[in-house]
Parts: C-alpha cells; sequence; structure tokens
C-alpha cells in the first residue's frame, strides 16, 4: 500500500488537503470520492504527480516543446468525440488518434495516456499526467463523463466549447493584425525619413542662414535629432516594454492591475470584457450541463478566466453560493457583469435552466464581440488613413515653409 497526498471538494466547495492510502492511484480516487469528496490533485507521497512524458524521457528529463496549439487540441477532441459516439472503445481510438498524429507534444501525450488506460486507469487520471496539454477544465469534464455514463456525449460538448473558444479568440487576434502591421510599417518609414532624409534639409536650411526657422519647422527638426541620436531606445523600447508587463505579471496585485487596465481600453476594453464574459458563461455551462457541481465549476473556471479581474469575480460568486447566496447576486455586485447578463442568469435560476441560459448569454456576446470586430476594422482604418495623412502634411508643411522663405530670397 502506497500513500497518496490529495486535494479535493466536498459538496460545499470546501477545499480538502490530507492523504489517504491505496494500491495505486486509480484506487485512491475511488476511496476519496467514496469520501463524497471530489479529487482535484492525487500525488504519490514522495513523489510526483505523474512519471516524466516520453518527450522528456527522451531529452533526459528535460521537455523542450512549448505546448500544444488550441487549434490542434480542438481538433484532437472533436475526432476523439466521433470516435467514441461511433462506439468505438478508448484504446483503440487512442490508438486511431495517435497514428495519425505529427511528432509533437500531443502525440507523445496521447500515446501514454492510451498506455495508461491500457493499464487500468481511468482517461481522467491518464491525462491528468499531461496539465502541459489537458488542462483542469479539460480534465474535470472528462472526469464528470465518466461519472455519468455519458463520455462521448461530453466530449462532443467539450470539442463544441473549444471550437468557439478557438473561433472567437482568433477573431479578436486577427483584428489586431491589420492595426499593428500598418502601424509598424508606417513607424518604420516615418523613422528612416526622420533619420536619413530629414538631417540633409536641415543642413541645406543651416547653410542657406535663414535665421530663425518656423516653429514647426523646429519641432520636425528636433524630433528628427531625437530619433537620429537615440533610435537605439525606439528599437528597444518595446522589448522593454514587453519585460516590464511580463515582470509585473508575476505578481497578483501586477496582473490584477494590468487586467483592470486592459478592461478600460477605448473599444478594446469592451472587446476583451465582453469576450471574458461569454468565456464565463460557455464554460459554466458546459460545465453544469456535464454534471459537474456548481461549486467546482466555479472553482475550475477562477483558474481559467483569462483575466484577474473576472477571476476575482468569479472568486466572490464561489464564496457567495458556498454560503447559501444565488449566482446572480453576487455578479451584480461585481462590477464585471452587465444588468442583462445578471437578469438572465436570474432568470435561468428561477426557471432551473441555467445551464440552457449561459449557453444562450454566450452565445448572444459572441455575436456582439462579432459585431465590435467588424465596427473595429471599420473604424480603424480611416483613424489609420487620417493618422499617416495628417504625419505626412506635418512634415511636408514643415518642410515647405523654410523653401518659400528661399525662393522668396532667390526671387529678390
Amino acid at each position: 500500500m502506497a500513500t497518496f497526498v490529495y486535494e479535493a471538494m466536498d459538496s460545499q466547495g470546501k477545499e480538502i488537503k490530507s492523504e489517504i492510502e491505496a494500491a495505486s492511484e486509480k484506487e485512491a480516487n475511488e476511496k476519496i470520492r467514496q469520501l463524497n469528496f471530489y479529487p482535484t490533485k492525487v500525488i504519490a507521497k514522495g513523489g510526483g504527480a505523474a512519471a516524466p512524458t516520453a518527450v522528456a524521457r527522451k531529452r533526459g528529463g528535460i521537455s523542450l516543446s512549448f505546448g500544444v496549439s488550441s487549434k490542434l487540441l480542438c481538433q484532437f477532441t472533436r475526432q476523439f468525440a466521433t470516435l467514441m459516439d461511433a462506439g468505438l472503445p478508448i484504446v483503440r481510438t487512442l490508438e486511431i488518434l495517435n497514428a495519425q498524429l505529427k511528432p509533437g507534444l500531443l502525440k507523445d501525450a496521447s500515446g501514454e495516456v492510451k498506455e495508461d488506460v491500457e493499464g487500468g486507469s481511468a482517461l481522467s487520471e491518464a491525462l491528468a499526467k499531461h496539465p502541459r496539454v489537458f488542462d483542469k477544465l479539460y480534465v474535470n469534464m472528462i472526469k464528470a463523463g465518466e461519472a455519468g455514463g455519458i463520455l462521448a456525449e461530453i466530449l462532443s460538448k467539450l470539442a463544441e466549447y473549444m471550437e468557439k473558444s478557438h473561433k472567437l479568440k482568433q477573431k479578436i487576434i486577427g483584428a489586431l493584425v491589420y492595426p499593428i502591421a500598418v502601424v509598424s510599417i508606417a513607424g518604420g518609414i516615418l523613422a528612416l525619413i526622420m533619420i536619413f532624409i530629414i538631417p540633409k534639409f536641415e543642413q541645406m536650411f543651416r547653410e542657406m542662414e535663414l535665421g530663425t526657422l518656423p516653429l514647426l519647422t523646429e519641432i520636425l527638426l528636433g524630433v528628427a535629432n531625437t530619433i537620429k541620436d537615440f533610435w537605439f531606445l525606439l528599437i528597444l523600447m518595446p522589448f522593454f516594454i514587453w519585460g516590464l508587463v511580463h515582470f509585473l505579471g508575476k505578481t497578483p496585485k501586477g496582473r490584477y492591475t494590468i487586467d483592470l487596465i486592459k478592461l478600460k481600453f477605448p473599444i478594446f476594453g469592451i472587446i476583451i470584457s465582453k469576450s471574458c464574459i461569454s468565456r464565463f458563461c460557455r464554460t459554466l455551462g458546459t460545465l453544469l450541463q456535464s454534471g459537474v457541481p456548481i461549486l467546482n465549476a466555479l472553482a475550475i473556471i477562477k483558474n481559467a478566466a483569462g483575466n484577474a479581474v473576472v477571476a476575482a469575480a468569479i472568486d466572490n460568486v464561489h464564496n457567495s453560493i458556498r454560503e447559501g447566496d444565488t449566482i446572480a447576486e453576487p455578479l451584480k455586485h461585481s462590477g464585471v457583469f452587465d444588468d442583462m447578463v445578471v437578469n438572465m442568469i436570474a432568470v435561468g435560476e428561477e426557471t432551473g435552466e441555467l445551464d440552457k441560459m449561459l449557453i444562450k448569454v454566450a452565445d448572444t456576446y459572441d455575436g456582439e464581440v462579432d459585431t465590435l470586430v467588424g465596427a473595429l476594422m471599420s473604424l480603424l482604418e480611416p483613424v489609420l488613413i487620417i493618422g499617416m495623412g495628417g504625419t505626412v502634411g506635418f512634415i511636408v508643411i514643415s518642410l515647405f515653409m523654410p523653401l518659400i522663405a528661399i525662393m522668396e530670397r532667390i526671387g529678390k
């Protein structure tokens, strides 16, 4: 008999940390469930949660992979659901999926999951050994499907959830690519003009001894000289800002502040806020439909919220429900969720169809995000054109004012 250290949640959502003796990890999970606890982590005492993956073993215990793309995991889950729905055994399904995967972290992980399931482990337990591939949300939904005997249905819902989440993420990224590309190219061209072209005009103006130059020209020359003298700072600045944000994001207060600033951005903040709300509603609705208890579902979502401000609001909801409150009331006071979301969730609680109402809210907000992204693209194009036109106009006017003075001098 081995000793296992475990973390679990009771029926009230309270976190439990203790030890239990069992012959295997599978038996330990079964014993924990018999205590009416919901296991979230089971580790052999004195060891790790899992043996090293195949990738780690091949490279001396150090994994060099950078993770699995959401698109690849979506495809894997959809194919998994389709094969399970066709009635294939889990081991045979995993064997087929593993055979068609390209070499990488997902292929190695799925191969080890197949071996563990063949050895008698539950699918959720085997998946939990690969947290870099299958997160808590994924594992807990599979766990709920195993408990309810509806694994194929749960996999289908999980695939649908992942596909919609991936689609929403791609739309937001797509909205950012165009303005970033335009600003970067325009900025590079302007920098070249400031470094190589403007100094030529300055030299000409000084040689002509025009005296005091117009204010706009002086401003342009000052900006050009600053860029010329400190061009390396302009190159290093994005990396410095990224490093600072990354460093601050490692601390709870820093992450909360950064995420709060994101929500305050004009237009972008609204898109981020609505996408976070959509993600919360769709995840909670999917977990509830899968049979996961609401307190456990909220604990899972808090870690997958993607925004510290939203995570804090979810944590308040979790604590309020544990004390007997409804979901709608703490959401109303969070300041993150608007009245429409709160009212629809309240109706869902009253009618006993909270899961369906949450999915409807998520669909509504996905549609609003699509509309906002489209509006943003329509707005950004003229703004960028006006901005670049104004900048070019400023340069032209600033250079022509001294040239006019030169021509007047020649005319005399």
